[in-house]
């Protein structure tokens, strides 16, 4: 997106973008796991996902999410009684996620500024609903989605732009996704998307990704990189 065009739709990745997913480690204590296995967790989760898109496959965030958390309780070699509880426990908790601190005040000034605001997530449009629901900003955006509508392909595919797209009626060019994920800035820029990195962490941004437009601390860096304060 060049410099100085305001995007119409601001699209908005939710795990990890939007939510903070630190609280999830002690459910993986509960059940037996350890808390510091949540990254390689959620990582394997996307790879997982991500894979069956390219093969052809398809399955939903929750079963593939559940099949990964039975997976690490098989190789600790949990006792648990019941694993499949075991993996609902720590899945129930997605709904009650907090988002990150710089969210409340980002997503307030960026729909003030007139952005249409929705989510677009390989997770669920109900929990992303409930999370902002929860949050208090539930009334700022204009819909949420999920990869249900685009016949189960998970982001990056150009399908599931495709279809945020759609679903908004608006042209590529007039939107920006939003995402704390490089393979999503990727995905998006080659569907045609304005892109925005959010840097959540010091690791630094992959140099075989297309590079994002905008690279922001927060999305109150976001909102003022897009002119909303």
């Amino acid at each position: 997106m060049p410099d100085g065009v305001r995007p119409e739709v601001v699209v908005f990745d939710v795990n990890e973008t939007l939510t903070d997913m630190t609280p999830l480690t002690t459910r993986l204590v509960d059940i037996g796991l350890p808390g510091r296995l949540l990254p390689e967790w959620f990582a394997g989760v996307l790879r997982d996902g991500i894979a069956l898109t390219l093969a052809g496959g398809r399955a939903d965030f929750a079963t593939v999410a559940r099949d990964g958390l039975l997976t690490h309780l098989g190789q600790a070699g949990s006792d648990t009684a019941d694993p499949e509880a075991a993996a609902a426990h720590v899945l129930d908790a997605l709904p009650e996620l907090p988002v990150h601190p710089d969210v409340p005040d980002g997503v307030r000034a960026l729909h003030a500024a007139g952005h249409r605001l929705v989510t677009m997530t390989n997770g669920s449009a109900v929990t992303s609903r409930a999370v902002l629901r929860r949050a208090g900003l539930e009334q700022y955006f204009e819909t949420h989605l999920d990869i249900e509508g685009a016949d189960g392909h998970w982001k990056p595919s150009p399908a599931a732009y495709a279809y945020a797209l759609g679903a908004v009626g608006v042209p590529a060019g007039a939107a920006v996704l939003v995402a704390v994920h490089p393979w999503d800035i990727d995905g998006a820029a080659r569907a045609g998307l304005g892109t925005a990195w959010l840097r959540r962490t010091p690791v630094p941004y992959p140099s075989a990704r297309r590079p994002a437009d905008h690279c922001a601390d927060g999305l109150g860096d976001l909102a003022r990189q897009l002119g909303a304060v």
